[in-house]
């Protein structure tokens, strides 16, 4: 886990040299196979995959009172160590809107399920000559429905 600080002048230093960054984001709460091949499809579009993570009290807002399962420090730690995986930053907004402006991604990366005029960031990264970038979801992937199945399984 890195700091938008540090991680903005990383990723300048590495645009310098030719690299493009891929940027994503959410709360990967319960990381699942869809989240898996999400990042790997989105990491195949650039050079540096930087993922940013809702923070706790962002999801809470989010998500509603009983999320995250698990804490932001925890699902940065999972997410960091994926392979295709080079950064993962924290959030606290409830959109990564400012940390979009602060890293400037070449390429911006959300789920086919956000409508393209939709998505946060998309804009200013398209007039900076970077794209945004629909990617497909896995279908019936989701913590949602991996909640869902816990609570049937071993709930009241």
């Amino acid at each position: 886990m890195v700091s938008a600080s540090r991680l903005s002048l990383i990723l300048r230093r590495a645009r310098a040299r030719g690299a493009r960054a891929v940027f994503t984001n959410g709360v990967f709460d319960i990381l699942h196979a869809g989240h898996v091949r999400y990042l790997k499809a989105a990491s195949k579009l650039g050079d540096l995959l930087v993922v940013g993570v809702n923070s706790d009290a962002s999801t809470r807002r989010i998500k509603g009172p009983k999320r995250p399962i698990v804490p932001c420090r925890e699902r940065a730690e999972m997410l960091a160590s994926l392979r295709c995986v080079d950064w993962v930053v924290p959030f606290g907004e409830d959109t990564p809107g400012k940390l979009i402006l602060k890293l400037r991604p070449d390429i911006l990366v959300k789920g086919a399920d956000w409508a393209k005029g939709k998505i946060v960031g998309g804009d200013f990264v398209e007039a900076h000559g970077g794209k945004v970038v629909r990617m497909p979801l896995l279908k019936g992937r989701s913590t949602t429905n991996i909640i869902r199945r816990i609570a049937q399984r071993y709930g009241k």
